[in-house]
């Protein structure tokens, strides 16, 4: 392990606090406090927390509609990602962007949803980075059901043919809403595909953080060194529905139950953490009980905040002259 290398207790308490910042954020679908289709990253926290130590201030992150995870990686301030999701004032864009639309330009963080099109908005800042002669990267997080689309492969192309610091994540949880990559993708992996392009690429468990970790780490190394772009394909698994209120028939029950025994990422690090006598049950346990309250105060006090007021309903519609 390198001096800058997160430990496998930095990098549990990393997700830890992702889990409860997202199941706080499911309080407010039955409520109504949140509107539309809120999605979550629940069982997906080891892609985000992998890559996490490896971010800097200064490189640019464009998410997907599920993209709570990534703005905490990228150390959006939790508190501001919160209210926004909840639509209030003091959230991150005064509760106009929702939780599908959060944007925090001093972080360098936004998300579109738009299947695909955080691809071709993170070439944007990776042609940016390059002509302003820096070693700043720029990440697009998509999904495996991005991988077909168009934007896809003419990202990858420009990226490689013009040698950018563009880093492609994929989120691979096997389904495209309920569509299944195997019935629509002629190759298993999406990183298989990298060749094509000249790209570096890694294909990985996303289930196990420090095998993320350890991936993100060569692959910013390869794009800061002015290599051209590269692609992290991190395997990994929703636990709930593409979205809150989706029934989810589409997978099978059997596999749903034996998913959140078996690729639970939280318990996987749990586990070891506690094989390699680094903590005890005890002390995990304590953790997560902390973590939650922290989540949960955090939830008590965005439930106070103001909305924004009704006679600001078309403010920031329209650019001032």
């Amino acid at each position: 392990m390198t001096s800058n290398e997160p430990s496998l207790i930095q990098l549990y308490h990393t997700m830890l606090d992702m889990r409860h910042f997202e199941e706080a954020c499911l309080e407010g679908v039955p409520t109504r406090e949140i509107h539309g289709e809120l999605h979550t990253g629940i069982g997906q926290e080891a892609v985000a927390a992998g890559i996490a130590p490896w971010l800097r201030k200064d490189d640019a992150l464009v998410s997907t509609h599920r993209n709570h995870l990534h703005g905490l990686a990228k150390q959006v301030d939790p508190y501001r990602l919160m209210a926004e999701i909840f639509e209030k004032e003091t959230g991150l864009c005064k509760g106009r962007g929702g939780h599908m639309h959060p944007f925090d330009p001093d972080k360098r963080f936004s998300a579109t949803g738009i299947v695909g099109s955080s691809l071709p908005v993170a070439l944007g800042y990776a042609y940016a980075a390059q002509l302003e002669g820096t070693d700043a990267v720029a990440v697009a997080v998509i999904g495996d059901g991005a991988s077909n689309t168009g934007a896809f492969h003419e990202t990858l192309n420009m990226a490689a043919a013009w040698k950018l610091p563009l880093l492609v994540v994929v989120e691979h949880n096997s389904y495209a809403i309920s569509v299944r990559f195997s019935d629509v993708s002629a190759t298993p992996t999406v990183a298989e595909r990298a060749p094509a392009y000249r790209m570096w690429a890694r294909h990985v468990d996303g289930t196990d953080v420090e095998a993320v970790s350890e991936a993100a780490a060569e692959a910013f190394a390869h794009v800061r060194g002015g290599n051209g772009p590269a692609m992290l394909e991190a395997v990994c698994f929703r636990f709930r529905g593409h979205y809150e209120g989706d029934h989810d028939t589409y997978r099978p029950r059997d596999a749903r139950k034996r998913m959140l025994i078996e690729n639970d990422p939280l318990k996987l690090s749990e586990n070891r953490l506690i094989e390699l006598g680094l903590a005890t049950a005890q002390e995990t346990q304590r953790w997560r009980e902390e973590s939650a309250a922290r989540a949960s105060a955090m939830l008590a006090q965005v439930r106070s905040d103001p909305f924004p007021p009704a006679s600001d309903l078309h403010r920031f519609s329209f650019a001032g002259i």
